[in-house]
């Protein structure tokens, strides 16, 4: 592929993009940060220019926007016009494609990579589902064989089914990592180490991967044990035995 990419944003996920188009021979022309210090720290880090002004940008055929959801639409109207002719993509998972219409864009669309990333530990997007859509369908297949550089499982979704990943990612993940985060404070206050939970943790994540979620689901809430229940829930603040309660009973009903 000899499209010039240009990535606008250096952040988590811009910088995971960044990475695995390096990989695949097809590293960005030049990366752009609100701030020079974030766009040089990841363009030295795959060998582009970089900068902290859309006007020094060099030309390019694909604009990959990737930065905070509040700042999107700005951003977007100020890349559409330096940028008239190329295709404007996305990565937001909760913006719908026409924000870059309504921005001034002409070909536009969405590449969304369905996963959590950190820019200070770069996760492979090899094999994680990408999400497109294009505004028609010629370019829509352009955005396809540009997710098919980071990825070898590329999916179309609809804004509105992108909407729906987004919410469930967030259940996913964002909320089992604010559990974990539960389970470290009570371990905490009785001296016992978090680390103890990794393997069960571990092995409940593995579990999904050979089963249904319900299927894998364990536990007193399962079993519909109301006295291991109303002993734990004692153990703890209110805060955290609404959120046990609310929890449990949303296993005991889906396991009736």
């Amino acid at each position: 592929m000899n499209d010039r990419i240009v990535l606008v944003g250096a952040g988590n996920m811009a910088t995971a993009i960044a990475y695995a188009l390096k990989e695949r021979g097809s590293a960005p022309v030049a990366v752009w940060s609100r701030t020079l210090e974030s766009a040089a720290l990841l363009g030295g880090r795959v060998g582009c220019a970089f900068t902290d002004d859309l006007a020094s940008l060099p030309q390019a055929d694909i604009v990959i926007i990737s930065v905070a959801d509040n700042a999107l639409r700005d951003v977007a109207a100020a890349v559409a016009q330096r940028f008239p002719d190329a295709l404007l993509l996305h990565t937001a998972g909760s913006v719908p494609m026409d924000a870059l219409r309504e921005a001034g864009a002409i070909n536009y669309g969405v590449l969304y990579p369905m996963q959590t990333v950190n820019k200070n530990s770069v996760t492979s997007l090899e094999n994680v589902t990408t999400f497109i859509e294009g505004c028609n369908d010629s370019v829509t297949a352009q955005i396809r064989r540009t997710a098919e550089i980071i990825s070898n499982k590329v999916v179309y979704a609809t804004s509105e089914q992108r909407c729906s990943l987004h919410v469930a990612a967030v259940f996913a993940c964002n909320f089992p990592n604010a559990v974990y985060n539960m389970a470290c404070e009570l371990l905490q206050r009785n001296g016992l180490p978090f680390d103890a939970m990794l393997p069960l943790i571990d092995e409940a994540a593995s579990k999904v991967h050979r089963m249904s979620p319900l299927e894998a689901q364990t536990g007193p809430a399962r079993r519909g044990d109301e006295n291991v229940m109303n002993a734990h829930k004692a153990m703890l603040d209110d805060e955290l035995a609404n959120i046990y309660e609310t929890l449990s009973n949303y296993i005991m009903k889906r396991n009736r």
